[in-house]
């Protein structure tokens, strides 16, 4: 499983309603750090298949998401469990912080 894209309109589906924790990824394609930081959450997204989902949204397609969740910088990582944003992850940082960062989201780990 590799990280895949919402819109405004799928997000309830993909992300609010989602039994499993979700790491949403708030980027643009014209964001240095964002691109530097997409084969971790790649490689995130795989390792983690089945404990957390790994989706994007593209700030630049889906403005009233950004607005929703007060993203002012990018990239801006946020963990959704079940519906609610549990934890905000502000910039590009190294893919052992990240996974650090999401560790108390995963259960049986």
């Amino acid at each position: 499983m590799t990280t895949r894209s919402t819109t405004t309109f799928d997000f309830e589906a993909d992300v609010i309603q989602s039994k499993s924790p979700v790491l949403v990824d708030f980027w643009a394609p014209w964001c240095p750090p964002c691109r530097a930081i997409a084969p971790s959450l790649e490689e995130i997204s795989d390792e983690l298949e089945g404990k957390l989902q790994v989706i994007k949204v593209d700030i630049d397609q889906n403005p009233e998401l950004a607005q929703r969740f007060g993203v002012r910088s990018i990239p801006a990582l946020k963990v959704f469990v079940d519906g609610k944003v549990a934890k905000e992850i502000v910039g590009a940082m190294p893919k052992q912080a990240l996974q650090a960062q999401l560790a108390a989201f995963l259960k049986g780990e």
